[in-house]
This record gives structure tokens, C-alpha cells and sequence, in this order.
């Protein structure tokens, strides 16, 4: 994701004369072009809000949903706009701009395990609404500095890793609160219902920020911001969440590498943590070099740039819209095969863009690499609700998020082979990378599951870790 955008802000980084990638000129055209391209999926992701498999799920669930939509969008609008104000209002260079990126990012690394431990602690309600309200206030205190023209850039960069904080947290917390408000049952549709908000706001969200940064300037898109986390604070505190028993606390560590332990030892969730590992190097290698690639061989300007990469978020769209339905026609296992899978062809039609080099074939990539991993998010994230005990499912999801370590890795990968072999071997090589990833997991026991395994209790969890012993 903070790849994603930061491909979105390197192009105006260095602006040769007649390139057309030049300041808030280049914001607008790549907004709106992205803007566009993305009206028609959020209408369709309205309908299915309103849809009759969503109404069947809980009121407070849908409050969950509703926040989870607001804070996705602060988070997406924020993180494109930072990247944009560092450039644009405080004329930093891509060495610069490049420690911002790795503020905004190293959160994810530091603090997902214990967002985990705290969330299998205490409430996960309360977690999260304190978690967003510390977004908000960072991002008002953006605001605040950008209006006295107090903004700095160690500054933006230390607001803009708390607000980060914020998102862990979330991120963390959320698919452990989802079980305790619907049935077993109906955890794909409001996975997928989760994932849709997700999908909208990454989609329109960059488009958004630009757009705002560039036609009305910085401090409304921070505003912006803030006002949507503030927003989800208030829907979080409407939510009824059940009372659980929570166990004696134990030292940090000792609970951490419990968490740790039940995910690699456990023979769904370890195939599935090292695809999701592979998978993210791999992606991360193609959008490293893309951009320069789409300049120089496929001859986008920044208006087609944009629009190749708004078909990822288009595809999010489309695969988070079809996820109930898939889901309900073929079988558990086979829906989890398909995101590694399709994300192995994506790699393929992007390979091919070397032979034959046409946006089209670059823009279908972008739409598979979106539309296919977004059953898998949803698919695999129902399965670690299933098979996890409720005590560990905050530890399990933020060993889930610590995949998202290997995206520097994918980013390195790329800089490195890039610049010595040239963009085409890093497309080579990611064809090599995703064909990795889909083997590991059409080879484990995953695939072969013909639906949603059953609940977990506390109480099975801990008989069957006497017997592994």
C-alpha cells in the first residue's frame, strides 16, 4: 500500500521539461484521471452496502463497517497527501521524501505485535476507538501546523508515524473483534464486507488526497482526514461488543511467542503466512519499477500512469464486490487458491508488456493483481478466524500484518536488479517470485478444504496444544 503511493509521488519528484510531470498540474491530472476511473465501483459498492446479504448482518457490526470505511479513508487520504505536501509545500527531494515514506511504514514493523497482545488484553472496542482518536489528533495537529506554518519535515514525519500507530492498531484489532458480532456463518460476508471498505477508500482515496492537496492545497485534505477518524470514533463507541474471559496475564514474551507458535506450527495458517510473505515481494518488486517502466517503454504520461494503476484498486473493487458469491459456489480451499494464483498470471500479462508493450496489457495486470488477492484476503482471513482461539486471535492477526515486512524487501529487490539489469529482468523476476507463492500454498492442505472449518473454542485450542506436546 505505502509503495502504492509512493509511486503516485515519485513521478513529480524531478520534472524534465515536456514530460508533464510537474507539481499540483501533475496532482490534478493523475487525481482526476484516477477519480474517474473509480466513480462507477464506489456506486457499486453503495448498492452493495445495501445489498441483502449485508442487511442480514448485525447492527453493530455494520457500525464496525461504517467506522472501518471512515478510518480506511483517513488513513488513504492521508497518506497520499503527506507525501505530496513534503514536495509540494516543503520542497523536499526523494531522499527525503523516501525517510518519510519509511516513517510511515515502520509502525507496521515495530508495533503489530504488541497492537496484537494488547488486543488479546482488553476490550477491542476501546482499543481501537483510543487507537483512532490518537489518528485524529495527529492528523488535526497536521493541520494545525500547516495553518501557523509550523510544519516541518521531521515534524510531518513524527505526526504522521503516530498516526500510523493508529492504524495498526485497527488493523490488528478489527478482524479480532469481527467474530464476537456475527455467527460463524456469516464471517465471509462481513469479511468481505470489510474488505470492501478497505477496497473503496485505497481506490479513491490517493485520487482524493491529490485532488484536494492540488486544487484547494494542503490543510482541507489533513482536515479532511481528521474529520473522517473523528467520525469513526463515534461509530466504534455505538458498538455492543460481548463480554469475553479474558486470562491471566503472563510475561509479554511468553504470550507473544505463544501467538507466534500457533501460526508456524500450525498446518493451514504456516502455508498460508509464507505465500502472503512471498506474495508481498513480489508485488512490491513490480510497483518499484513500474512507473519509470511505464514511462520510458510504454510511453504513459501521467495521465496514463494514474489510470494503469487505478485498475488495481478498480480490481479490489470488483473482487471484494464478487467475494460473497464466489465463496458461495466453489469450494473454501479452491477460493483461497485463486489470489496466488491470479496473482502468478498478473505477473505473466505484466512479463508480457515486454514483448508486446501496450497499456492495456499493464492496466489487465493491475485489475488481476487487485481482483484476485482480495478473495485471498478475504478467504484466508476467515480461516484464521476459524481455526484460532478466540484468546489469540489479536497475536494471530498481527503475525498475519508482519508479512508486511517483506514488502522493503520487494522495494530493495527491485532498486537493486533495476538498476543494474534494467526494469524488464525485475518483471522477469517477479514472474519467478509469484510462481513461488502460488506453489507453496497448492501444495498445503489449504486447497484441499472443501468449506469453512469449524469454530475454535479456547477450550479445543488448548487440548489439542497438549497434544502437540
Amino acid at each position: 500500500m505505502f509503495a502504492f503511493i509512493a509511486t503516485h509521488s515519485q513521478l513529480h519528484l524531478d520534472s524534465p521539461d515536456g514530460t508533464g510531470f510537474s507539481g499540483i498540474g501533475w496532482v490534478k491530472r493523475v487525481g482526476l484521471a484516477a477519480l474517474a476511473a473509480e466513480i462507477a465501483w464506489i456506486d457499486s459498492a453503495r448498492e452493495f452496502a445495501m445489498s441483502a446479504e449485508t442487511a442480514k448482518l448485525p447492527s453493530t457490526f455494520n457500525r464496525l463497517a461504517w467506522s472501518n470505511l471512515s478510518a480506511q479513508s483517513a488513513e488513504q487520504i492521508a497518506l497520499a497527501a503527506a507525501p505530496i505536501v513534503a514536495v509540494l509545500l516543503l520542497g523536499v527531494g526523494e531522499g527525503q521524501t523516501g525517510l518519510l515514506q519509511t516513517a510511515l511504514t515502520l509502525p507496521f514493523i515495530l508495533f503489530a505485535v504488541p497492537a496484537g497482545l494488547l488486543t488479546d488484553r482488553m476490550s477491542r472496542r476501546h482499543l481501537m476507538a483510543g487507537a483512532e482518536a490518537l489518528r485524529a489528533l495527529a492528523l488535526a495537529a497536521i493541520l494545525a501546523s500547516i495553518a501557523f506554518g509550523w510544519l516541518t519535515l521531521p515534524l510531518l514525519s513524527l505526526l504522521g508515524f503516530i498516526a500510523v500507530c493508529g492504524t495498526v492498531v485497527y488493523s490488528v484489532a478489527a478482524p479480532a473483534l469481527v467474530p464476537s458480532l456475527v455467527g460463524p456463518q456469516s464471517l465471509p460476508a462481513a469479511n468481505a464486507r470489510i474488505e470492501l471498505a478497505r477496497t473503496v477508500a485505497f481506490a479513491s482515496g490517493p485520487a482524493l488526497g491529490g485532488v484536494l492537496v492540488g486544487w484547494i492545497g494542503a490543510a482541507p485534505a489533513f482536515g479532511v482526514a481528521a474529520a473522517l477518524s473523528a467520525i469513526a470514533v463515534v461509530l466504534l463507541s455505538g458498538i455492543h461488543e460481548p463480554a469475553r474471559v479474558i486470562g491471566a496475564r503472563r510475561h509479554p514474551l511468553h504470550e507473544i511467542k505463544e501467538g507466534a507458535a500457533f501460526v508456524l506450527h500450525h498446518h493451514l495458517l504456516r502455508p498460508v503466512f509464507i505465500t502472503q510473505f512471498i506474495f508481498n515481494i513480489g508485488s512490491f518488486l513490480v510497483l518499484a519499477v513500474f512507473v519509470p517502466y511505464a514511462v520510458r517503454h510504454l510511453s504513459l504520461s501521467a495521465t496514463g500512469v494514474g489510470t494503469t494503476l487505478a485498475m488495481f484498486g478498480v480490481g479490489m473493487v470488483v473482487g471484494a464486490l464478487a467475494a460473497t458469491r464466489v465463496m458461495k459456489r466453489l469450494a473454501f480451499g479452491t477460493v483461497i487458491g485463486l489470489g496466488p494464483v491470479t496473482g502468478f498470471v498478473a505477473a505473466c500479462v505484466m512479463a508480457l508488456t515486454t514483448i508486446a508493450p501496450t497499456p492495456l496489457l499493464a492496466g489487465l495486470s493491475f485489475f488481476l493483481l487487485g481482483a484476485g488477492p482480495i478473495l485471498w484476503v478475504i478467504s484466508t482471513t476467515t480461516l484464521r478466524q476459524s481455526v484460532t482461539p478466540p484468546r489469540l486471535l489479536g497475536r494471530v492477526s498481527a503475525i498475519n500484518i508482519l508479512s508486511y515486512g517483506a514488502r522493503p524487501l520487494g522495494s530493495a529487490i527491485g532498486a537493486i536488479v533495476g538498476g543494474v539489469y534494467g526494469a524488464e529482468m525485475c518483471l522477469y523476476l517477479a514472474v519467478a517470485i509469484f510462481g513461488a507463492q502460488a506453489l507453496v500454498i497448492l501444495m498445503s492442505p489449504a486447497v484441499a478444504l472443501a468449506r469453512q472449518p469449524e469454530m475454535v473454542a479456547d477450550a479445543d485450542a488448548a487440548l489439542r496444544v497438549q497434544i502437540m506436546r
